[in-house]
């Protein structure tokens, strides 16, 4: 085979490439053809990507709930495929997401799974938040032990010393007293009015650092944390678990979750030799091509339901999908794909 261009496409660097071209046959790092726009040419690198998704979506997307984690509602999931009346409050009985959600199997019935809001609730919370002692009051930290000296006459109490429940508590306390001040914010979903809000129970009555004759004090990641405990009112909602069945085989399950996430399906017949090279050299490394694109390339563009990267104003359209999906079905197996662009030396702009 030939390369007509060989500055505008190539594949990505790396061990892979290799194999791309033991795959692909005669693949030697270009693919046929004229391009598929006589247009101006765009010097930045439009990378394409595939990782394999396995062949059936069930093994991913479907709860076993005799094999499902600690986050798994058993009493919820029971009472739900029952038409019985379960809620829970503040945390949803499974879950799921809007986008993508999560099935059960139970007896050969496929379900999914979710809550509806009916209610709302009053509660008082312990919130544990920590501040940083200041250098001039905390001194020095001495020895490696249980506790540390915070330099006032306080003892720190070193985290590994406290209850589960507590040591979670400081983790993610800790993440918010160093975001103060600081740029680069705290991880969403975990720190909650800048600290840790305590809902367990179990964690609240094992707990030392709620305890009206608790430490003062906390040691962490080389830092002692002036300990602050406050009860506080929260609003909460009441979440009513629901299981709407929607399949009875493991076919109509497999057909439900490629109509929510797949795009393309294709298949070698669908596709041109130069398109199928492309193809596998994303496979194994990934392929990229500077505007104008080749044939093949912007076949697979159009194939994959991704026009905007050909048609229009490219630079202002290309990050919208088509398809609303970037997973496809190749052969008998899906892949999971990333368009990205990327500038000429190999950095995204």
């Amino acid at each position: 085979m030939t390369d007509s261009n060989p500055s505008r496409r190539r594949l990505l660097a790396g061990g892979l490439v290799a194999a791309a071209g033991a795959v692909a046959g005669c693949l030697d790092g270009s693919v046929t053809g004229g391009p598929a726009d006589d247009g101006d040419g765009d010097d930045r690198v439009l990378a394409l990507t595939l990782e394999d998704a396995g062949e059936t979506l069930r093994d991913t997307a479907v709860v076993d709930p005799a094999e499902a984690g600690p986050r798994w509602d058993a009493a919820a999931f029971a009472a739900a495929r029952d038409g019985e009346r379960y809620t829970t409050q503040y945390r949803k009985p499974f879950p799921s997401a809007t986008d993508h959600p999560t099935y059960a199997v139970h007896e050969g019935t496929y379900y999914r799974p979710g809550s509806v809001v009916v209610d709302e609730a009053e509660a008082t919370r312990p919130v544990l938040r920590l501040f940083e002692v200041d250098e001039a009051d905390s001194g020095e930290e001495t020895g490696t032990g249980s506790e540390s000296d915070a330099g006032d006459g306080t003892e720190a109490v070193e985290r590994e010393a406290l209850p589960g429940g507590d040591r979670r508590a400081v983790e993610i306390a800790h993440f918010s007293a160093r975001a103060r001040g600081n740029p680069g914010g705290v991880p969403v979903g975990l720190v909650e009015r800048g600290g840790y809000v305590y809902r367990d129970e179990e964690a609240v009555d094992a707990s030392d650092l709620l305890a009206a004759d608790g430490p003062d004090r906390v040691a962490y990641r080389g830092t002692v944390y002036r300990v602050e405990v406050a009860r506080e009112r929260f609003h909460e909602r009441v979440y009513r678990a629901v299981a709407e069945p929607v399949a009875e085989s493991p076919e109509r399950m497999e057909a439900i979750l490629r109509a929510h996430t797949v795009g393309a399906r294709l298949g070698d017949d669908d596709l041109s030799a130069d398109a199928r090279e492309v193809i596998e050299a994303a496979r194994y490394g990934g392929y990229e091509e500077t505007h104008p694109y080749s044939d093949g390339y912007a076949e697979v563009l159009r194939a994959f339901h991704e026009r905007p990267y050909l048609d229009g104003n490219v630079r202002k359209d290309a990050g919208w999908s088509e398809s609303g999906s970037e997973r496809i079905r190749y052969g008998n197996r899906y892949y999971d794909y990333r368009l990205r662009f990327k500038s000429p030396d190999g950095d995204a702009p």
